[in-house]
């Protein structure tokens, strides 16, 4: 099971958000670049960008940062999310390095969509689906749905998507460990799952690592390897150790 450290960008800088509120920011600097160094230097097998700004724009807002960190890590998988509406988008950050795009508003709005992007860009779509009290939210979690998260997830099982990351919008951010039952819950529709939201202590890697097996591919984890609560290189060899599957 991979530990995937996130960094979110918001004007530039690295940030971390509670629930999603853009208003409720902590600022970690502003040299992506830099704090993709010190992630890849502590073990990080792969990276989880957000483009916040992207995601309430529509489309991409900070890219140069994204395709800076590609270019210097040319070997790394790299997945990136925010603002990804369209095929020149897609195609563009693949093009960049990036591994993997993250498909969030537009998989609930035109689910059609992803389906055609994963015959154009097989192997190289996530679907994210972000949830509120088991509903998809969409624009940067401004919106929520009526879309159940398994039947979104049930809805993808087939066509070629590559993974899922789940997060659960209340846990985001707010260092209250993970919502395990919901995510392995997602993880029925038969896809790999990246669980993201609530991962606080290496407890929480431990709880993930020992239900791997039922269609875990790895956490997100983003404010506590920021605090101190969490040490990614730690992390990564308990889940190792655990799951020496993955």
């Amino acid at each position: 099971m991979l530990v995937i450290p996130a960094i979110d960008l918001k004007d530039g800088h690295c940030v971390r958000l509670k629930q999603g509120r853009m208003e409720d920011a902590t600022d970690y600097g502003s040299d992506p670049l830099a704090m993709a160094q010190r992630w890849v230097e502590a073990g990080a097998r792969r990276l989880h960008l957000v483009d916040l700004n992207g995601a309430f724009d529509g489309q991409p807002v900070n890219a140069q940062a994204v395709t800076r960190i590609a270019a210097a890590y040319p070997e790394l998988p790299i997945q990136i999310g925010g603002g990804i509406r369209t095929p020149e988008t897609i195609e563009t950050y693949l093009n960049a390095g990036v591994q993997y795009v993250i498909l969030g508003t537009k998989a609930v709005q035109e689910p059609e969509f992803v389906t055609e992007m994963c015959r154009l860009f097989a192997g190289h779509i996530i679907v994210g689906i972000d949830a509120k009290d088991g509903y998809v939210a969409t624009h940067g979690w401004a919106q929520v749905s009526d879309v159940q998260a398994l039947d979104l997830a049930k809805r993808f099982a087939d066509v070629g998507v590559s993974s899922l990351v789940y997060t659960d919008i209340a846990r985001d951010g707010m260092m209250q460990g993970v919502n395990v039952e919901a995510t392995l819950q997602v993880a029925q529709a038969g896809l790999p799952v990246i669980a993201s939201g609530g991962v606080t202590h290496i407890e929480d890697i431990r709880t993930l690592s020992q239900v791997a097996r039922q269609g875990l591919l790895g956490a997100i984890t983003g404010r506590a390897i920021y605090e101190g609560t969490l040490d990614l290189a730690e992390a990564q060899a308990l889940a190792d150790e655990l799951h020496p599957q993955a």
